[in-house]
């Protein structure tokens, strides 16, 4: 692999070559900008700043974008809602280069803008082998600088923004077609470009995640309610929080951690003042609140047995991997040999097992396997799980082969001695 020889020598950038770019934040300046940009020529580099852990919608509160001949540009897509057609008739029909493609592109669709292909560098540095691949991790060994850190988990909704943090932003948009080319030529010595393009591809067209069935499953620390009463007060809790986040467009951990909800089910308070003793609801912002938890766990204590939630996620998946010993043998050693399997292709691939197949269509194709085990079957089967024809033109045999392993027969017992 290509690379710096000495990652103590590389450069620190605390801002962008050409400078701090100014924020684009009306129609006139939007203009000029994608004058620019449709001048410039090749990709363009494009990533976003939300506002996650402080905003409930995941909305795009900074656009960045960078291309050769044109320079960067900073957009503030918030004052320029519903007035972005300009920039979506440059975008749309350049390949775009981003970093962990599959973080930006919802919010950037949410725009209207959507990229007729691109290229992803999180991706290619995964498929071409590195064992780190954040941004600042891969512009460091293979284009010799460091990025400046410290604003992702930043508020981006914050107006005006730092110049710090304009800063920051651009910079992650600055040496982006640059790596692209470091990674491409990277893919292309491995014989591995077809398979990122068309894992680019599959990231560029996929659907949006189905909404998750009982979210409120997820709260942390849920797995010390153990009562089917206890869960109902944590999903009144959850769904009356969720409800008022949407209202405020606030995190909901913002209007209440999920360690306050747990403590609240596990206390089981009755009275406001007892509410109120607890940690977290004893705070000022709290205080306002507690009547109107305090009557969602009141509702949660009134519910019908029938309509409290069964204690464990209905779902049409395999069950956890450690109980599949002993509840179907069989198809445990199907996993066991599949997982053998993928481990020594991607090994010898130089690949993360992951990138190589799904391990949930793995999990998936072991517990219930085709009734037809011939690399065709298994191959068809893979490829209606979304695997794309790399990976399966890698994997079928092989896994074709898993499917066919039995369980060890048990060890008879030793004869007794005299």
């Amino acid at each position: 692999m290509t690379g710096t020889d000495d990652a103590s020598a590389a450069v620190l950038l605390r801002e962008p070559a050409e400078g701090t770019p100014p924020v684009i934040a009306d129609a006139t300046a939007l203009a000029e900008a994608c004058a620019k940009i449709a001048g410039g020529s090749g990709a363009i580099a494009v990533d976003t700043e939300r506002a996650s852990g402080y905003r409930y919608w995941p909305k795009a509160y900074l656009v960045q974008l960078r291309r050769e001949g044109a320079g960067s540009f900073l957009i503030d897509p918030i004052p320029l809602e519903g007035q972005l057609e300009p920039l979506a008739e440059v975008l749309n029909d350049a390949e775009w280069v981003l970093h962990a493609a599959s973080q930006d592109l919802p919010c950037l669709a949410e725009l209207d803008l959507r990229p007729k292909s691109l290229f992803d560098t999180e991706l290619a540095g995964r498929l071409a082998g590195y064992e780190r691949v954040a941004l600042g991790t891969l512009v460091e060994l293979l284009l010799g600088y460091q990025l400046e850190k410290g604003h992702s988990a930043a508020d981006w909704s914050k107006r005006p923004l730092p110049v710090d943090w304009l800063n920051y932003a651009a910079l992650d948009v600055e040496l982006l077609i640059e790596l692209r080319e470091k990674l491409e030529a990277d893919l292309s010595a491995q014989g591995k470009l077809e398979w990122a393009q068309q894992e680019f591809e599959a990231v560029r067209t996929a659907s949006p995640p189905a909404p998750r069935v009982e979210p409120w499953r997820r709260t942390s620390g849920v797995h010390k309610i153990r009562s089917a009463r206890g869960l109902a007060a944590v999903r009144e809790l959850w769904q009356a929080r969720d409800e008022l986040a949407r209202k405020r467009d606030r995190a909901p951990s913002r209007i209440l951690p999920d360690s306050a909800i747990i403590n609240a089910v596990t206390a089981d308070p009755k009275t406001v003042d007892q509410l109120q003793a607890l940690p977290v609801f004893s705070g000022r912002v709290q205080r306002k609140y507690t009547a109107s938890w305090l009557r969602h766990l009141q509702t949660a204590r009134a519910l019908p047995a029938d309509e409290l939630p069964t204690p464990a996620q209905q779902t049409d998946g395999p069950p956890p991997v450690n109980r599949w010993s002993d509840k179907d043998p069989d198809a445990a050693a199907r996993l066991s040999a599949a997982r053998a399997a993928l481990s020594a292709i991607a090994e010898d691939r130089r690949l993360p097992v992951e990138n190589l197949l799904l391990p949930e269509l793995v999990r998936r194709t072991c517990w219930r396997p085709p009734a037809d085990l011939s690399e065709d079957s298994v191959a068809k089967v893979l490829g209606d799980g979304g695997a794309r024809p790399w990976q399966i033109e890698l994997t079928a045999a092989a896994l074709s082969k898993a499917l066919h392993a039995t369980p060890p027969s048990p060890t008879p017992p030793s004869p007794s001695t005299a």
